[in-house]
């Protein structure tokens, strides 16, 4: 069984922690890239906790690797548990990208070169149009579009519908890393 990452709000530090805790930066340990704005602060404190080892091997290849120079592939971080996915390739028109997300891992998605557009829902409002396979699932939703970028990075969890790969007007090609972090398993 997968763990979610809805934890009710006594079991959560404050507000003002959870805060602190993204400000300090510990969690990055050395990584100059920043968390994106749209990132549910309360999910990501409760994932990292879960599994620090598996954040903190996603941080160091970050940190690690010259983003630049990998050519696309996968390339294993932690087995099945951390890995990510370089691609290099054109961005889409939003209407041919459906929305989707993930119930086994959390996706950390960094635009390395170029800009896209993505998308973020919350899979409760969604309407499901696939069911889950493969760790995909997609839908209908309405959500709120922000530009991916160099700099920071987002994180979307399985609560998270999310729409990326969206093409902007200049840039027609994307280089994009995604990592795969495996959600906390529950006894």
């Amino acid at each position: 069984m997968v763990a979610c990452i809805h934890v009710h709000a006594q079991q959560l530090p404050s507000e003002k922690k959870i805060d602190q805790w993204v400000k300090k930066r510990e969690w990055a340990n050395g990584l100059t890239l920043n968390l994106h704005p749209s990132v549910n602060k309360d999910s990501f404190y409760v994932a990292y906790r879960r599994n620090k080892n598996l954040w903190d091997a996603a941080f160091a290849f970050l940190r690690n690797v010259n983003l630049e120079e990998l050519k696309p592939g996968r390339y294993p971080i932690i087995g099945e548990q951390v890995f990510a996915s370089v691609t290099e390739a054109p961005s889409h028109n939003k209407e041919d990208v459906k929305w989707e997300s993930h119930k086994n891992y959390i996706d950390l998605q960094y635009i390395i070169r170029g800009k896209e557009l993505i998308g973020v829902a919350d899979t409760s409002k969604a309407v499901i149009i696939k069911p889950y396979t493969v760790d995909v699932i997609n839908y209908n939703a309405e959500g709120k579009y922000y530009t991916g970028e160099q700099g920071e990075f987002f994180l979307f969890f399985p609560n998270n519908a999310h729409r990326p790969t969206i093409k902007i007007d200049g840039y027609d090609v994307v280089k994009k890393i995604v990592i795969k972090i495996q959600t906390a398993k529950t006894e």
